[in-house]
């Protein structure tokens, strides 16, 4: 086997130098025997063997696949590089963030040309004043061949900087203190921790550890600056919840909530007294979230306590049960209750209506309120950059600080469509599209269909300027906002997760239908993409309709379902039984069997597929899309191609780390999608 891998790799290269893809031959994974018992079912795994990391045949076989998918891609390096310097040329790449300001000191991020990651930096009084360097993380990815800085936060009185950093993709961040009087970090190198928040003596710093197998955030400790000890302030005993720590907006509280996907319980302590025993909110519920911030005397609390769109109640401080709460906002059918901002006189919400979102500022001295007229249906559109704005309470005035420049770009070029699809429920579905103006609607464009769909999380309209290199070449790039996802509120996430989950898949291919029949596209010109849960999404319709794709581009995708949710030593496996159901439960294993990308895979014709995974991916273990695209090879009808490009030096569940790789590898996806299809 170690002999065929190497010389399959090798002749793989071979072929890359021929410029002859049509004749290579993909890897070809083995089959070893592997049944599991589910339920009295039995489910074959013949590639369960490709989930030992360590075994040197594994590690063969994975750089067999991306010999072959260098190798077929290799005809296209001219178009690679060419869409890499396009995008490229659209970037300022020598730039800087809209500054805050804390304490005093004006913090800002910026960039340089030619270096890979950004810098943190500050002034001291005003943001004109000299800089002060805080944190160049090109210096800390010196050497190493992934960086990724996560969490960082300043102390009170500006001496101290917490941060941690990932190395290797895994998600799995080291604390760090900087010292910024003298610009060192201190002995301290905490492990795996995941939230951070400074108490108001810069003394003492809580912050939140995963467990180091199931990566759980599951221990909040109380660190003192040198001390060679901590002190273990809460432990979460369930399995299914995760902590975070946090300090209030008013900094005069820190919070310690344990969240799950469907509960949360909030535990809180002056910022003043690091060493006073958390105390409760309310006791957790099953179904109850509420989340917790602070001003004056009271806490104001987000909870779903009397509908799932939730609303917004006001409790004491000494005595925050909800037998002491008072209704400030009404829970509303229509209206989605995101978040809440909370200033020294007014209280701004972040809400979501008609798919879209919205402002609204309450001034909380005579409780006045008025909607915030917004420059773009949802702040920023697929052809506006990313825009940050000043707001004046009493004028509603906006006042541009700063718009993410971009060069060689004209929006007048573009146009944006928001649409309704039909599911065949007779659901609305909104859509999203962006082309060039004036496009023509008659069924010639291609169509890149890109979704999500899962956590209630809203997959927003953003602005991205590479996919301009696709649609300069005339494709129209689309978003389908399908059940699962959060855009019209809690209960669009309820009707696509559980045992509801089909219903993410089939409005996915309806949209499909639907923007074919009405001409803004036809099957062999539509392609579609996902990643994670939206790659699981590409995976079930795939099975379901893969007549109705002409190319799919498959992100880190989550495909081995049932496998997954039974091994409870993975990762977010437990947490995760909220979301997708618990296949030890033989309804919820029914259920999923449905959809389960590799236990689904059928001998037929699927579409051309690039299918993309990290070696050192925390979400999706890389053997899931490994596993899969092996199922694939040995069972599909077609003679489509299917590449694996799974990268094996450190990177993670968002690929690699700098921005130029990023764009490299973005070049790489592009070039692959216009290719293969039609011109």
């Amino acid at each position: 086997m170690k002999r065929f891998l190497v010389v399959l790799a090798l002749a793989a290269c071979a072929g890359a130098q021929s410029g002859s893809p049509r004749h290579l031959d993909p890897p070809v994974a083995k089959k070893v025997p592997h049944p599991t018992m589910v339920n009295g079912e039995t489910l074959p795994d013949d590639y369960f063997w490709l989930r030992e990391k360590a075994s040197p045949q594994v590690v063969q076989y994975l750089h067999a696949e991306v010999a072959y998918a260098d190798a077929f891609m290799q005809p296209t390096q001219g178009l690679q590089r060419q869409l890499y310097q396009e995008m490229l040329s659209r970037v300022q790449e020598t730039d800087a963030s809209a500054p805050f300001s804390k304490d005093g000191y004006w913090y800002y991020t910026r960039t340089e040309k030619g270096k890979q990651y950004v810098i943190l930096a500050r002034r001291n009084g005003s943001p004109h004043a000299e800089e002060q360097v805080l944190l160049d993380v090109n210096q800390l990815a010196e050497g190493k061949k992934f960086m990724q800085l996560g969490s960082w936060d300043v102390s009170d009185d500006g001496n101290l900087l917490a941060y941690t950093t990932d190395e290797t993709g895994f998600r799995q961040y080291d604390l760090h203190m900087r010292d910024l009087r003298i610009m060192k970090d201190g002995a301290e190198k905490i492990a795996r921790v995941d939230s951070i928040a400074w108490s108001r003596d810069p003394r003492y710093l809580l912050y939140v550890v995963e467990d180091p197998v199931a990566k759980r955030a599951y221990q909040v400790y109380r660190h003192a600056i040198g001390a060679a000890k901590d002190d273990l302030l809460y432990e979460e005993p369930d399995e299914r919840f995760n902590l975070d720590v946090r300090r209030s907006r008013s900094r005069d509280f820190m919070f310690v909530a344990s969240v799950s996907h469907t509960t949360t319980e909030v535990r809180f302590l002056p910022a003043s007294d690091p060493f006073a025993t958390p105390a409760l909110v309310q006791a957790r519920e099953a179904g109850h979230e509420y989340y917790v911030d602070h001003r004056g005397g009271l806490f104001y609390i987000r909870t779903n306590s009397t509908g799932r769109n939730f609303r917004l109640v006001t409790a004491p401080v000494w005595s925050p049960r909800k037998e002491n709460w008072t209704e400030v906002v009404p829970h509303r059918d229509d209206v989605m209750l995101l978040d809440i901002d909370l200033f020294a006189n007014h209280l701004v919400r972040h809400e979501r209506e008609s798919g879209l979102p919205q402002i609204v500022v309450r001034d909380l001295r005579n409780r006045q309120e008025r909607k915030l007229p917004v420059p773009e249906p949802d702040y920023q559109s697929p052809v506006t950059p990313r825009s940050e704005y000043d707001v004046d309470f009493a004028s509603a005035e906006w006042k541009l600080v700063k718009r993410d420049p971009v060069l060689n770009y004209d929006p007048g070029r573009y146009e944006v469509e928001r649409v309704w699809s039909i599911a065949r429920d007779g659901t609305r579905v909104p859509v999203a599209l962006v082309h060039a103006k004036g496009a023509a609607r008659d069924g010639k464009a291609p169509l890149f269909l890109y979704a999500y769909g899962a956590y209630g999380f809203p997959y927003p309209d953003t602005f991205d300027s590479r996919r301009f290199s696709l649609i300069d070449r005339g494709v129209t790039f689309a978003i389908a906002h399908i059940r699962g996802g959060g855009e019209l509120g809690k209960k669009w996430h309820d009707q696509g997760r559980m045992m509801n989950k089909m219903n993410t898949f089939t409005d996915f291919i309806d949209t499909a239908d639907w923007l074919i029949a009405q001409r803004y596209t036809a099957r062999d010109r539509l392609a579609i993409g996902g990643g994670s849960a939206g790659g699981l999404l590409m995976g079930a319709v795939l099975n379901l309709r893969p007549d109705l794709f002409r190319v799919a581009l498959v992100y880190v995708p989550f495909v081995d379902v049932i496998n997954t949710m039974l091994d409870e030593s993975l990762p977010l496996t437990v947490p995760e039984f909220e979301e997708w159901g618990n296949p030890k439960k033989p309804d919820e294993f029914r259920y999923m069997r449905q959809y389960s990308p590799y236990d689904n895979v059928a001998a037929k014709a699927y579409p051309a597929m690039l299918v993309r995974s990290s070696y050192n991916d925390s979400q999706v273990m890389y053997w899931e899309p490994a596993k899969w695209v092996a199922r694939l090879r040995a069972t599909k009808s077609d003679r489509n191609p299917l590449l694996f490009k799974i990268n094996m030096e450190p990177a993670g569940h968002g690929g690699a780390s700098g921005r130029y790789d990023k764009l490299r590898d973005t070049a790489y996806d592009y070039a692959w999608l216009l290719t293969q299809l039609p011109h």
